[in-house]
């Protein structure tokens, strides 16, 4: 997969994601940290049932199925691998406790927005 079409990926694996409401969405670059993929998508949820429905809405909204998927029976963290991509979904008690937020805080990362949220709030202000 091309680097252009590793982040047309991250988006809408981003995007898909917060279409179910998923809080703190972000993308972290560690092309130049690590060989096993080119991004990481982070976000979380509140309930395990809300885990589950943003996995959901990932695997029915990307062109490819994950070639690896993990947690999906517990749902406090689901994983699924895109081999250029890797999705992780947290239950937010999870991120909080494993936050892998920090363990690659030397790559870049970029937090994923939903643009009509952003439009509105800025219409409120």
């Amino acid at each position: 997969m091309s680097q252009d079409q590793s982040d047309q990926l991250t988006s809408l694996i981003g995007k898909l994601a917060l279409s179910k409401k998923a809080e703190k969405v972000i993308s972290i670059d560690v092309r130049e940290l690590t060989s096993i993929t080119d991004f990481f998508l982070i976000c979380s949820a509140n309930t395990e049932i809300q885990v589950k429905s943003i996995a959901d809405a990932i695997r029915r909204g990307t062109p490819h199925k994950p070639w690896r998927l993990e947690g999906y029976e517990n749902q406090r963290w689901i994983l699924l691998d895109y081999v250029d991509v890797i999705a992780h979904i947290f239950k937010t008690n999870e991120r909080n406790y494993y936050n892998l937020d920090k363990l690659w805080a030397d790559a870049p990362f970029y937090e994923i927005v939903d643009d009509d949220k952003k439009i509105s709030d800025s219409i409120l202000t």
